[in-house]
């Protein structure tokens, strides 16, 4: 017969289910305030529910997307600043529902840690709602996973799942785009959530501290820096397509940079030829660029470099988007235009330099 003089539990083992309770609780006003026609549920059963009927669609295609935050997280970590990653983590998912035309409906993250801690998931279940309620979708459910010996001290990881819809026949990239359609740039927020291994080997190199003054910001920590989250792009962008018809295709600029990403939407026999000159980078690209010695092409392929966002127009609607968009918020610049190329390459081509 077994000893059991030691009457151990699970929280003896490392997980504590009465911390994991007070954390649901916690966010519960958070995941409320997020609720849209569709989802009025409450979060606490063993699946979210989402009525498309009641959202308003009548011919529905579902979208779906799932990301995470990547090494980003790590400098949130270590600087002890968790309130924005969550809007990371929606941001990246549904800027990937937009691009196909794609309304964001319901999202759900996992949230896995070694040791829970309520008031650091609090403070990161509040991006994700933040982010939930800046895409006009509704956060409906999730997983935290309490994992004593899978990650070391204060570590964590997210990932998030997006589901959105749009009505048959209006998804995108459009078959229609064709040589001579405009290219157009719609502006980062900064670094977004890409390259960040590179970033924190940059980091390393020059000894500066998290908390230190950003070389690139001004009274700014460093880590504040970093960390300003992705653009949330939907809105504008749903308000655009629907208001205008004009755009065709649309592209996440996100890992692989302008070269793997614009390729995507491209039908083949095009490519894409961009003026680097019209690209305003933020500071923080340029610091990199030079702390690192980071060169262009690797600059390109690895971060937004100030664009986060690409959409291809007719030419002879490009002032009525730009204008819509400017109306919006959008900070726009038209990057190039649409060419022929060969069958086998959708390769984007390049003139001119990045302002580093």
């Amino acid at each position: 017969m077994s000893d059991l003089k030691n009457g151990l539990s699970y929280r003896d083992a490392g997980v504590d289910i009465d911390a994991g309770n007070s954390l649901v609780e916690r966010i519960k006003p958070h995941v409320r305030a997020t609720r849209r026609p569709g989802a009025e549920g409450e979060i606490g059963g063993f699946g979210g529910l989402f009525d498309l009927k009641a959202a308003g669609f009548d011919d529905p295609v579902l979208v779906a997307a799932n990301d995470g935050v990547g090494t980003k997280l790590k400098i949130a970590i270590d600087a002890g600043r968790h309130g924005t990653v969550g809007i990371d983590l929606v941001a990246m998912c549904v800027n990937d529902l937009v691009v196909q035309g794609a309304e964001p409906l319901f999202f759900l993250d996992y949230f896995a840690t070694g040791k829970l801690d309520p008031d650091q998931g609090e403070e990161i279940v509040a991006g994700i709602a933040a982010g939930c309620i800046e895409a006009g979708c509704a956060l409906i459910g999730g997983e935290t996973a309490e994992m004593p010996g899978m990650y070391a001290g204060g570590d964590y990881d997210l990932a998030g799942f997006a589901v959105g819809a749009a009505e048959r026949g209006a998804l995108l990239p459009s078959a229609e785009i064709v040589a001579g359609d405009i290219i157009l740039g719609l502006a980062s927020d900064g670094l977004h959530s890409n390259g960040f291994s590179l970033v924190r080997r940059i980091v390393e190199l020059t000894g500066l501290a998290l908390d230190a003054e950003a070389p690139f910001a001004p009274q700014m920590a460093l880590a504040d820096a970093l960390l300003a989250p992705t653009r949330i792009y939907v809105k504008p962008l749903l308000e655009t397509i629907r208001s205008t018809g004009a755009i065709k295709a649309l592209a996440h600029i996100t890992g692989g940079g302008f070269p793997e990403n614009i390729p995507r939407v491209l039908p083949p026999g095009l490519t894409a030829q961009i003026d680097l000159g019209a690209i305003a980078p933020p500071p923080v690209f340029s610091w990199l660029s030079r702390a690192g010695g980071v060169a262009e092409s690797e600059m390109l392929r690895t971060f937004n470099c100030g664009v986060g966002m690409i959409a291809v127009v007719p030419e002879t609607d490009v002032d009525a988007v730009v204008t819509q968009l400017r109306g919006l918020g959008e900070t726009v610049a038209i990057l190039g235009q649409v060419a022929d190329g060969t069958a086998q390459d959708n390769a984007v081509t390049f003139t001119g330099a990045l302002s580093l």
